[in-house]
């Protein structure tokens, strides 16, 4: 995706198939999709699927940095850099609680742990912090976006 500004003076997002949305939207869809990730985590917690409830934890908070990163026109291709950002703009300046920097950081450090260690073991518990922590990050970012 690629960002550019318009004459009327507001930030678009050109999509994969050409079309184009104003950032509200996108940050909107972005919340959705977070949210769905957070559902889908839901339901793999309680199937017993420990390391992919984790993964969908982690991308519910990913999706939900990166929807409100839209609010400032900005996205990064690493996720490295989506969360650097967030961090600079948003935990330091004391938008968001510091606790939420550290959310970042394990669920992270986790996923990478369930999708590339080869016997890393996942336990109920391990998914349902995580679950928990994502949403509680979620609705966080919702009610910062809805004021």
């Amino acid at each position: 995706m690629n960002l550019k500004s318009t004459k009327r003076n507001f930030r678009i997002i050109e999509t994969l198939r050409g079309r184009e949305c104003r950032l509200d939207n996108l940050t909107e869809y972005r919340l959705a999709n977070a949210k769905e990730k957070l559902e889908s985590a839901k339901l793999l917690l309680d199937a017993g699927k420990y390391k992919d409830s984790i993964g969908r934890s982690y991308y519910a908070i990913f999706t939900s940095l990166r929807a409100v990163l839209s609010k400032d026109g900005v996205d990064f291709s690493k996720h490295a850099g989506v969360i650097a950002y967030f961090q600079r703009e948003y935990i330091k300046t004391g938008i968001f609680d510091k606790k939420y920097s550290k959310y970042v950081q394990s669920a992270f450090q986790i996923r990478n742990s369930c999708d590339y260690d080869d016997f890393f073991i996942a336990s109920r518990q391990d998914a349902e912090e995580q679950y928990q922590k994502a949403e509680e990050l979620y609705e966080e970012v919702k009610a910062f976006l809805e004021k």
